[in-house]
C-alpha cells in the first residue's frame, strides 16, 4: 500500500524545520558561518559558495545554481527517494 501525506503536512516539513538546522545538525553536512550566512559543503559539487535563508526556509548553491528546500536535501545528502527523505524528516522531527 502507497503511503500518501497531505500537502499542508508537506508544506510544513518543507517550511517548518529549519534548513540549517537540518544540514548541519541532522545531516550533518560540513557548515560554518563566513560573513554573517550560514554556509554548508554543497553535496553535490563540494563547493562551500553556498548560503542559507531563514525567511524562505531555501538552501542555494551558487556554483551548481541549486536551490535545496528540506526535502530535496535530504533527498541529495543521504541519495534516496522522496518517500525516503519524508519518512526520515518526520522521524527527526522531534529533535527540531
Amino acid at each position: 500500500m502507497r503511503q500518501r501525506y497531505s500537502s499542508d503536512y508537506l508544506r510544513h516539513l518543507r517550511n517548518d524545520i529549519p534548513i540549517a538546522i537540518l544540514i548541519a545538525d541532522i545531516l550533518a553536512v560540513p557548515s560554518k558561518v563566513s560573513e554573517g550566512y550560514f554556509r554548508f559543503l554543497c553535496p553535490l559539487c563540494g563547493e562551500f559558495n553556498t548560503a542559507s535563508n531563514p525567511d524562505t526556509n531555501l538552501a542555494r548553491c551558487f556554483r551548481c545554481e541549486r536551490n535545496f528546500n528540506p526535502i530535496e536535501m535530504v533527498m541529495t545528502v543521504n541519495r534516496c527517494n522522496f518517500l525516503e527523505a519524508v519518512r526520515f524528516l518526520k522521524d527527526f522531527q522531534w529533535v527540531i
